[in-house]
């Protein structure tokens, strides 16, 4: 979830930085057209008729209007930093465990008794004398 809301706020910065525009085109008072697009676009509706309020057929067009809203942001975001500091030791331990991987000098023989096995209980003295680690 928490990718998904960073992949679609990044998207959202994207957009709002690279110009996105909303146009609309009004004939009249009505809404004929819209579109997302990116800078001004000039919308037409495409109709040469008289539209109510026009007096004549070259006022047509004056009728028609297109509106932006433009979709910004402000130049006062900016990318979070962060100031780590690592210890030398820790970097040293890091760097020696993780990233040298050398290899310890262990004894080629070791001694496992895996073969043992312990001697059987004749019986069992935790029950006998009620005693149970808690």
């Amino acid at each position: 979830m928490k990718q998904l809301i960073s992949i679609l706020m990044s998207v959202l910065l994207l957009a709002s930085s690279t110009g996105i525009t909303y146009a609309q085109h009004f004939c009249g008072e009505y809404k004929m057209l819209s579109e997302i697009t990116l800078g001004e676009k000039h919308l037409s509706c495409g109709m040469a008729m008289d539209m109510p309020g026009c007096e004549d057929e070259t006022a047509a067009h004056d009728c028609c209007d297109n509106e932006y809203v433009n979709v910004e942001t402000d130049n006062t975001f900016s990318k979070a930093t962060f100031d780590i500091e690592f210890d030398k030791n820790f970097v040293t331990a890091f760097v020696s465990v993780f990233v040298l991987q050398t290899p310890e000098n262990y004894p080629d023989k070791t001694n496992n008794f895996a073969d043992y096995d312990p001697p059987p209980l004749e019986r069992d003295l935790q029950i006998l004398y009620e005693t149970f680690l808690i």
